[in-house]
């Protein structure tokens, strides 16, 4: 899978948890980015992300994602 094919569902997640069709998410996006970005919503993004792409984060990796190209980033390794 691309790294643009991996973005297309990833923005079809954001889309999903947050309810706005007017998410489009790049390397760069934070939680700061996206209004309603809580912590709660974070547990609901990663929870929908392992459900598409069939994939399981550690905790380590979930801290340790700092923007959404960082999560882009281990998508595509767990998937490789």
């Amino acid at each position: 899978m691309t790294r643009e094919e991996v973005f297309e569902k990833m923005n079809e997640v954001f889309r999903d948890v947050f309810e706005d069709d007017d998410i489009t998410v790049t390397d760069e996006t934070t939680a700061d980015d996206i209004d309603d970005w809580d912590s709660l919503e974070h547990i609901n993004l990663i929870n929908a992300m392992e459900q598409e792409f069939d994939i399981k984060f550690s905790m380590g990796e979930i801290v340790g994602m700092k923007n959404v190209g960082a999560m882009a980033d281990l998508i595509i390794a767990k998937l490789g």
